[in-house]
């Protein structure tokens, strides 16, 4: 892939500057093929047979595997959202009143909600990890608070690769190394990195791994990715469904019910996994963030976004530290002497499209953005504070 913007492969006007894939990606060329062949094969149900239920399906998981450098395709299942990922994860575990779930602050609901209820069921502790109040190495001293808080009271830790809100970076590395030493599950959300950041559950071997899949992996909302882990092997599903049982391959043999699951993560699948379809736009948007690769996408939104953050900086935003934070998603802290509903007044009237979420506008670009995009955001910026 040549470092330029893949404008070809996407249908977004010149005339808008959309920074807000963090939200929700556009589609490519390949993604709205395949949605639509897909649409039209449903007036054919008679060219339908039984592999179409789980080939595909197949080859899903096998693509995300591939891109999270996974080598046990088993581990890998199709769900339909992040809270339902989670609710399987909450669905096994048992805690005891001196136990504590480690959560960052300020994640996103979908990571909060179920660790408040489940610490409420027994008893536990929720203990909220804060960002320090500095501008001085903020993502560097929040590290090392995370990894300070782990100790032998710690059943689980539960957050992102990075912050979803300020794009800060977190050592999983490190973070996975302490979990273990108190025997403690790290569940990982990675709703706003898998695919346009390196991931490896070979380096970082997380319990689980939840990923929504109309984000950075360009799929169509109602779609997302689990990873689990040997410790949910044997676990009960939060639903029970044909498909996810042992031999559901051999339709004429399924009133034989059967009381085994299928293999590793495999039990955890929604019902009506195979959706025709959701499944065969997903496949070309893998198969597609694979061959663009998420180092190269990195490369490209650092190579596109590091001077704008350099001026934007200069104006008196605050904005991580470039080696502590993604650059295909970044947070600015604004001055106080900026006036935010100008700013959205500014934003809106010259079509920039980027999200707030709490104290921080986020920024969030990809292969279709230029830094002429980037520009016309610090402009806006700019003339909010002027």
């Amino acid at each position: 892939m040549k470092r330029t913007p893949q404008l070809d492969l996407f249908k977004i006007p010149e005339d808008v500057t959309y920074l807000n894939t963090a939200s929700f990606s556009p589609a490519f060329r390949a993604i709205e093929e395949a949605g639509i062949k897909t649409v039209l094969e449903k007036n054919r149900p008679d060219l339908y047979d039984m592999g179409d239920f789980f080939g595909p399906v197949t080859e899903l998981r096998t693509l995300f595997a591939q891109l999270i450098e996974s080598d046990e395709v088993d581990r890998v299942v199709s769900i339909p959202s992040v809270s339902y990922g989670l609710a399987n994860v909450a669905n096994n575990l048992r805690l005891k009143p001196t136990d504590e779930i480690l959560i960052i602050d300020e994640q996103f609901p979908s990571n909060y909600y179920i660790w408040e209820k489940l610490s409420k069921k027994y008893d536990a502790t929720l203990k909220i990890i804060k960002a320090p109040e500095t501008n001085v190495n903020r993502g560097k001293q929040w590290n090392q608070l995370i990894l300070d808080s782990i100790d032998e009271n710690t059943a689980l830790v539960t957050m992102g690769q990075v912050h979803w809100s300020n794009g800060v970076l977190f050592n999983l590395k490190e973070i996975r190394k302490k979990t273990k030493s108190v025997n403690a599950l790290l569940v990982i959300d990675g709703s706003q990195t898998i695919g346009a950041f390196p991931f490896s559950v070979k380096e970082v071997d997380p319990d689980a791994l939840i990923v929504a899949g109309y984000k950075w992996l360009f799929g169509p909302y109602g779609g997302a990715f689990g990873y689990y882990g040997s410790y949910f092997d044997n676990g009960d599903p939060i639903e029970e469904n044909w498909i996810n049982r042992l031999e559901s391959e051999n339709f004429s043999a399924l009133t034989s019910y059967q009381t085994a699951y299928k293999p590793f993560a495999q039990r955890y699948g929604v019902g009506e996994s195979s959706s025709f379809i959701y499944v065969h736009m997903r496949i070309a948007t893998l198969k597609q963030i694979i061959d663009w690769g998420p180092i190269r996408i990195q490369e490209y939104c650092k190579e596109l976004s590091v001077e704008a953050a350099s001026e934007l900086r200069k104006l008196g935003c605050y904005i991580e530290n470039d080696e502590d934070r993604s650059h295909h998603m970044f947070g600015v802290e604004f001055p106080e002497n900026l006036n935010i509903d100008s700013l959205k007044e500014l934003l809106k009237a010259n079509k920039v499209h980027v999200s707030f979420r709490g104290r921080f506008m986020r920024v969030s670009c990809h292969l279709f953005n230029t830094k002429s995009h980037f520009e016309t955001l610090v402009k806006c910026v700019k003339n909010a504070i002027e």
